[in-house]
């Protein structure tokens, strides 16, 4: 195979990993752990509006999406809560291994009167809960 042929198709895979966040403007790394379909910033834990289906990249609007809560799925899965600027669609997000755990907890602490319309998620409520998923029990100062 041609030696320019394979140098795109590297460069081009290698685009396809990564993405400039839309708010904060870091680079955010598609192959870390915890990254399937990972579609918001692990440092500001905003996104953009690409999907209509969890990982299809389909969606047009590509509006911003500002982290408005968080939830629970019903297995107690921890969910951010994204609401886009553009169309105003509520989605969650799985939070990835790599997203910031104090700024999941500022976005929980920010977002506790927010009711999430969902047959699926529950609104996190319990903060010790959340600090244990995050943390590990008994390794965080929780502050009320």
């Amino acid at each position: 195979m041609n030696r320019m042929i394979i140098k795109r198709q590297n460069h081009k895979r290698n685009q396809e990993q990564n993405f400039k966040c839309i708010h904060c403007k870091k680079a955010v790394c598609l192959t870390e752990y915890g990254t399937k379909h990972r579609n918001h910033c692990p440092y500001c834990l905003w996104s953009k509006h690409v999907d209509i289906k969890i990982g299809d990249r389909l969606a047009n609007c590509n509006g911003s999406m500002k982290p408005v809560g968080i939830s629970l799925k019903k297995d107690g899965e921890l969910m951010i809560v994204h609401e886009c600027n553009n169309c105003k669609k509520i989605s969650a997000n799985r939070i990835a291994g790599d997203d910031e755990s104090t700024v999941i907890l500022e976005v929980f602490d920010q977002s506790e009167a927010i009711k999430i319309a969902s047959n699926n998620l529950t609104p996190a409520k319990d903060r010790d809960d959340i600090c244990t998923q995050l943390f590990g029990k008994g390794k965080f100062d929780n502050k009320e």
